[in-house]
């Protein structure tokens, strides 16, 4: 009997699980997140609007600066997130990481009345901190949770919660700042994340083995999937082949190609909706949102049909991997170079070309991002928050490389470099992964089993 058949055998009847639970709080979580994330994105332009008596006269260096700080903390915790979601497990991470972003949204209106643009970046560099366990931990929780049968599937429906959020958010938020004024917006975020916290230290757990949930025929489904029965051991990281790794180096570089043309856009599209098409803050948000609405829609087609060619042994997963980052990647470049040459004024063609260009990047969910479990199930965490850190350094640099770039933000012309940047950068970047990119199963995932197979080798000589 092969393994297929002995997890066949095991799938519980029931179509609805304790799995599926946790992939909805991990799903609300990351849209929850994601939300806190870029709402200053859309709330900074309320923030800085001239027809506000109580605006903030900031320079367009000023708010780049506001827009990249919460990347400044986020990068320093990525690395050691995944390490401490190895050792400790993800809930606890995950848990802290939405319950301090929710504090300190609560406290940002008040920070900006009363220490300024010092003091708002602050509080981004906090949230930021606090978000550097999400990636680590989300990984994390899914090697654990989510059996392989159901891995792209599921993990899209988790990781696709970035997208709604980011859309949801730019969407309201322009409505929220019209009526209520721009601190609603992060009430509400705050009020949100604060009720996510109490309902996941209830229904949340680290993996089956923990849950006091879940029923036993499901539990033995998860670990006879993902070959988990019986007592977890903590693996030494092999710090030195991961970063001697080339398959693991292209993903770095994939990492940092997506960080730069996706925030690149997060951050300066509603100033471009504004300043350059002239709409306004409520038309801004949905017009703003409608890209990330469209990439949420597009992954779980992408995800269908990547599951479905691994299932009919049509490709192998290396090449669905490259195939489905290239779409990611390749087809956003050339979208973004279309999107340089629109006619000027035109809104319906300038949104048209973004939808594109942000819906097609959908493709990286089931490309670069997967690959990580793909290569080493065991230190997924641990290689997602080094390629997350140093990716997301990226993620600084972008806004305020856009700052530098436009020096008059309602020059077409100073766009069109901006576009240009980004368009090379993804094609670079994925070219890169393409040649160098492996989804084959690492020897140093089973450290152990190579130390095992040296000391043999030294008794068989002994002997």
């Amino acid at each position: 009997m092969g393994v297929e058949d002995n997890v066949e055998e095991k799938k519980p009847r029931s179509t609805f699980g304790v799995r599926h639970i946790q992939v909805f709080m991990l799903f609300t979580g990351m849209v929850l997140t994601y939300s806190m994330r870029v709402n200053m994105s859309m709330a900074i332009v309320a923030m800085t609007d001239e027809r506000d008596p109580n605006s903030f006269n900031w320079s367009v260096q000023t708010q780049s600066v506001i827009l990249s700080s919460f990347f400044w903390g986020y990068v320093v915790l990525q690395i050691p997130g995944g390490e401490l979601a190895a050792r400790f497990g993800g809930m606890v991470l995950i848990t802290l990481c939405v319950a301090i972003n929710a504090a300190v949204s609560l406290l940002i209106p008040i920070g900006g009345y009363y220490g300024g643009w010092q003091l708002i970046c602050g509080c981004r560099v906090i949230q930021g901190l606090s978000q550097g366990f999400l990636y680590p931990s989300m990984h994390n929780l899914i090697g654990k949770w989510v059996p392989i049968e159901e891995k792209s599937s599921l993990g899209t429906v988790i990781y696709g919660g970035a997208q709604l959020g980011t859309a949801l958010q730019l969407m309201v938020s322009g409505f929220i700042a019209d009526y209520w004024g721009w601190p609603s917006i992060f009430y509400m975020n705050g009020t949100l994340g604060a009720i996510w916290t109490v309902g996941y230290v209830f229904l949340g757990s680290d993996s089956p083995q923990k849950s006091r949930m879940i029923g036993e025929a499901e539990r033995s489904y998860i670990q006879t999937s993902l070959g988990q029965v019986g007592e977890q051991k903590r693996l030494p990281t092999p710090w030195k082949a991961i970063w001697t790794s080339l398959p693991f180096i292209s993903l770095i570089v994939a990492h940092c190609g997506q960080n730069w043309g996706f925030w690149t856009l997060m951050t300066e599209m509603p100033s471009y909706m504004k300043l350059v098409l002239g709409v306004d803050i409520k038309a801004n948000g949905l017009m703003s949102a409608l890209p990330y609405m469209a990439m949420y829609i597009l992954s779980f087609p992408l995800g269908f049909i990547s599951d479905y060619t691994l299932k009919k042994q049509w490709l192998s997963i290396t090449t669905c991997r490259k195939i489905s980052n290239s779409i990611g990647h390749f087809g956003p470049a050339i979208a973004l170079i279309g999107l340089s040459y629109s006619p000027a004024g035109n809104v319906t063609v300038a949104v048209i070309l973004l939808t594109v260009v942000v819906a097609l990047n959908a493709g990286h969910y089931t490309g670069y991002l997967l690959v990580h479990i793909d290569m080493a199930p065991n230190f997924a965490g641990t290689m997602m928050g080094i390629t997350n850190c140093i990716a997301n350094f990226i993620s600084i640099i972008a806004p305020l490389a856009a700052g530098v770039i436009l020096q008059d933000e309602t020059d077409p012309k100073d766009w069109l470099k901006v576009f240009y940047l980004s368009s090379a950068i993804y094609i670079v970047c994925n070219t890169f992964f393409v040649i160098f990119g492996s989804s084959e199963k690492q020897k140093w995932n089973e450290p152990d089993n190579d130390i095992d197979a040296v000391s043999e080798k030294k008794t068989q000589k002994v002997v």
